[in-house]
């Protein structure tokens, strides 16, 4: 189906009955572009091109009839008239309102004399693009004409519109000389693909800065004015010093029912304490709403306020690919009491978590938190972090925990530290995220709970991440020995995910490797973090030889799938050196992987996962390796 463009060709002509309001609106939407380049068209040059492009819409949008409660029939035009009723009618009331703020009037002017309070836009001027000589030249002829002889000319060439049409349309407008305006506008040759050009199109602007030296010195005023009025008002509403009712929050901008709704405590989601016990759902929808302030309204509301607009005091961050804007509705509040030297409230809204935090003393140092949650449950939605401080964290543990402790991950034989839960907030505890220097421990929280065990580890973020052990795709909790001796010589690799929005992070042992010199056998494991927002995942492969605690990174892949449960294979290398001395390269795939190759500095190939030749000191090589399934797969690098 070929689209046209109504707005470059007049109307059809349509009948001549009664025209109803919504045959007007009707009319009006449909043909908004032609009747505003009437309009402007009509309207006298003087006004400059900005003032004439505001007023014109300005014209046509106050076309219609005002009200509802006026008659629904609205006087037709009369016959022969070209044009559907609805656009005659509004073309009518276009050009009477256009010519009259081209009349000179004594006294008071005219509505339509006067600048338009709406549409407005501040601190821009908007203007039709430049056309060419034709069309400059074409302007400064009309400029010279009088209002009703540039309707004239317009009805003609725009509206194309015969000479009889064009003077009763303008004696309806109101002229007191129709024909004079019809001999006047003959001076000017026809031009009809001029006045359809860019150059008097008012609908389609350029955008440039108004006086910026006045405009500064108006806004200095302004400001110094707003700043007196704001101390005054700040004294009178807040005689006691302190927050006042949006605390931190930016000035509302406009009233609007929904996000005057969003912001009213009372309507904050609580949900009951036992909820969660009948729930199908384990996921941040059935946490209920716990702290010793969940009914200081005051505190609520400035949360509220501050996530909807937050001032330019307040400090924001959010994990990646975290959306900042105010909540769609009434959030579901989950926790509002103080932590150490800080009030804190943690809202939901069913996507995100929100953490407003500000100070128990002075109204200085607002903080306002993000992290996305979308599709969190079980071992993802099993805590919260509620403050830092001194190195040390605090978590909110989900209504169906039991039990918390702390746990070293780089020790799994060693016993866990138990921390006591109070409402579901636990006491501090040491942050590996926190912690400056060289990586020697990793301390982990490990929850218990209906749901099991598991183990979750802060990553500098809101949210915790939850940790799991074994094949992708079949992975499982790390709190069995297995898991924790996996995940011990590889613990501190979680420090290359901080603040990187992870969701969760699993470790696999792949593969076993005989060293060449007869040593002992080398441990590959691959590591696989995932985000909230499902890029930015990242693939470690980890090498560790017997008599070394920790292992060493030695590939890594971003945004692959490679060690996932889409495809759950793996491929890396390594320069290791032997006791003797000697450089090997040392290779090995997942266990469907039936051959690896080497190119580059090192060629060579076997048959299996596994690829040990000896190699320069300084060698680089590419790998490939070939599945059971005859399908090829890349080293990770």
């Amino acid at each position: 189906m070929q689209s046209q463009d109504v707005s470059q060709r007049p109307p059809t002509a349509g009948g001549t009955g009664p025209v109803d309001v919504e045959q007007a609106e009707a009319a009006l939407v449909e043909h908004y572009p032609r009747l505003v380049r009437l309009a402007y068209l009509v309207l006298p040059p003087g006004l400059g091109r900005s003032r004439r492009v505001l007023t014109a819409h300005a014209l046509t949008q106050r076309a219609l009839p005002r009200g509802r409660k006026q008659p629904s029939v609205i006087p037709a035009q009369t016959p022969g008239r070209a044009g559907d009723p609805g656009y005659a009618y509004l073309r009518e009331r276009v050009l009477r309102t256009a010519l009259e703020a081209a009349r000179p009037r004594k006294g008071l002017p005219r509505l339509a004399q006067l600048p338009p309070l709406l549409p407005q836009v501040w601190g821009l001027r908007l203007f039709p693009r430049s056309g060419g000589a034709d069309e400059l030249a074409l302007d400064q002829r009309l400029s010279a004409l009088s209002g009703p002889a540039r309707a004239a000319y317009v009805l003609r060439g725009l509206e194309q519109l015969p000479d009889p049409d064009v003077r009763d349309l303008l004696e309806a407008a109101g002229v007191a000389d129709p024909g004079g305006a019809l001999a006047a506008a003959n001076s000017v040759p026809a031009q009809p693909g001029l006045l359809s050009s860019p150059e008097f199109d008012p609908c389609s602007l350029q955008a440039r800065p108004t006086d910026l030296m006045r405009r500064r010195q108006h806004t200095k005023a302004v400001l110094a004015a707003a700043g007196a009025l704001a101390v005054c008002g700040a004294l009178i509403a807040v005689p006691g010093g302190g927050w006042g009712p949006d605390g931190a929050a930016a000035p509302a901008y406009a009233e609007n029912p929904a996000a005057e709704a969003a912001l009213d405590p009372g309507r904050l989601t609580r949900v009951s304490p036992a909820v969660w016990r009948t729930s199908a759902r384990t996921d941040f929808s059935v946490w209920p709403a716990r702290g010793p302030l969940t009914g200081d309204k005051g505190l609520l509301r400035r949360a509220l306020a501050v996530w909807a607009r937050p001032g330019e005091t307040v400090r924001v961050s959010s994990t990646p690919g975290t959306q900042t804007g105010g909540p769609a509705g009434p959030p579901q509040l989950l926790y509002a009491g103080e932590i150490d030297t800080a009030r804190v409230v943690i809202l939901y809204d069913g996507l995100r978590i929100a953490r407003y935090a500000e100070p128990k003393s002075g109204t200085q140092g607002a903080a306002l938190d993000f992290a996305r949650v979308d599709g969190a449950a079980g071992g993802a939605a099993g805590a919260l972090v509620l403050g830092r401080s001194d190195g040390n964290v605090r978590y909110l543990t989900a209504p169906w925990v039991t039990k918390a402790a702390e746990r070293d991950l780089t020790k799994p034989d060693a016993a866990v530290t138990p921390l006591a839960l109070a409402d579901g907030v636990t006491v501090p505890l040491a942050s590996p995220a926190l912690r400056p220097g060289a990586c020697t421990s990793w301390n982990v929280l490990q929850l218990t709970g209906a749901s099991g065990t598991q183990l979750t580890t802060d990553l500098g973020e809101l949210v915790p991440a939850h940790l799991t052990a074994g094949r992708p795709g079949a992975a499982g909790e790390v709190s069995g020995p297995e898991g924790l001796r996996t995940w011990a010589p590889f613990a501190c690799s979680l420090a290359a995910e901080r603040s990187a929005g992870i969701r969760s992070v699993n470790a696999w042992a792949y593969a076993a490797q005989p060293l060449p010199d007869g040593s002992g056998s080398g441990t590959w494991v691959c590591t696989r973090a995932e985000t909230w927002r499902g890029d930015g995942t990242a693939a470690l492969a980890l090498f560790r030889t017997p008599g070394r605690a920790a292992g060493t990174v030695v590939a890594k892949g971003t945004d692959v799938p490679a060690c996932g449960p889409r495809d759950p294979h793996v491929l890396a290398g390594v320069l290791w050196k032997s006791a003797a001395g000697s450089w090997y390269l040392l290779a090995a795939g997942s266990r469907n992987t039936a051959s690896i190759g080497a190119s580059g500095g090192v060629t060579a190939s076997a048959p299996g996962p596994l690829l040990a030749v000896k190699a320069a000191q300084g060698a680089r090589a590419d790998l490939t390796g070939r599945l059971a399934d005859g399908r090829e797969i890349s080293g990770l690098h």
